[in-house]
């Protein structure tokens, strides 16, 4: 009679749930961290538009971080009507669009040059567009105003017959000190764009101009998208050039206009808010419209294949 052996049974684990993944430590720590950071640059923001909301009696009588008893938009309409935020929207408009288009066309103009060209000195021409970048904007303030108030230019073109206490005075400097920031984006950019488009469009007869404004600018869009939104940013903000260069209080951008909203001896700090929010609005509509292409261009590079 035979006896036959069977193997000892193990054991099975359960498998794991489909979908359902382990969520490591780390992985936790790192989500606390960037919603800690997201908070503490949120956290003035929100506080503003907060405090835009409520009366100055209340925050004054219960303070900023209190639970509000009355909420309304009687602030924006005050500081929209007694600042005339109108008219200085539209001179932050001058100022900023043609800065930010004269700047990425240009920029794209040096940086394709430098990438696509074979120039000698390319190089060169790359590391002076970016060590611009590296000089304090006070520094050349005296000398700038000095040179404008000698630069004439016809009376269509400034009221001053001068290039200051003009709006090119304003978009001339944002343009040359943003310049080289996009000129080293876009020239590195350029350089992932495979040579073989370019090679097969020269094969085809294509010029230098069909080169650089039908093949490689397309192919930029996600950058030059990125590039346009921080560019507007800054350009729209800027308080500093504007306040030396212009004279004349009817061609301030609108970031002077919050001023208006201080007074002699007292300032309402709650209508001061709603004029920042109002202020703001531009700059978060840009990002809105932008912000596909804002977010491929800061993921540019990412991923392979």
């Amino acid at each position: 009679m035979t006896v036959t052996q069977t193997a000892p049974v193990r054991a099975v684990a359960p498998a794991a749930a489909p979908g359902r993944r382990r969520v490591r430590p780390g992985r936790l720590g790192l989500h606390a961290f960037l919603m800690t950071v997201s908070l503490a640059f949120l956290a003035p923001l929100l506080l503003a538009v907060y405090a835009s909301l409520r009366p100055y009696q209340e925050t004054a009588r219960y303070g900023y971080f209190s639970l509000p008893r009355h909420l309304s938009f009687d602030y924006y309409k005050q500081a929209f009507s007694d600042s005339g935020m109108s008219k200085y929207f539209v001179n932050s408009l001058i100022i900023a669009v043609p800065g930010v288009l004269l700047t990425l066309f240009l920029a794209s103009f040096v940086a394709f040059a430098v990438t696509r060209l074979n120039m000698r000195g390319g190089l060169v021409l790359l590391m002076v567009f970016t060590a611009g970048n590296l000089l304090p904007q006070q520094v050349i303030v005296t000398p700038l105003y000095v040179l404008f108030t000698k630069i004439n230019l016809p009376y269509w073109m400034s009221d001053s017959m001068t290039m200051y206490d003009s709006y090119w005075a304003v978009i001339a400097v944002q343009v040359a000190f943003q310049i080289g920031f996009c000129v080293f984006v876009l020239a590195n950019f350029m350089r992932t764009v495979p040579g073989d488009i370019i090679e097969a469009a020269r094969v085809d007869g294509a010029g230098v101009w069909t080169q650089y404004w039908r093949i490689t600018l397309p192919l930029c869009r996600p950058a030059l998208a990125a590039l346009a939104t921080l560019q507007f940013t800054w350009m729209y903000n800027d308080f500093l050039w504007a306040l030396v260069f212009i004279s004349d209080g009817d061609k301030l951008p609108v970031t002077s206009a919050l001023n208006n909203l201080r007074g002699q001896f007292f300032t309402d700090y709650n209508l001061l808010a709603a004029g920042s929010v109002l202020v703001a609005l531009p700059t978060v509509l840009v990002f809105l419209l932008l912000q596909r292409h804002f977010i491929a261009g800061l993921t540019l590079g990412a991923s392979k294949g």
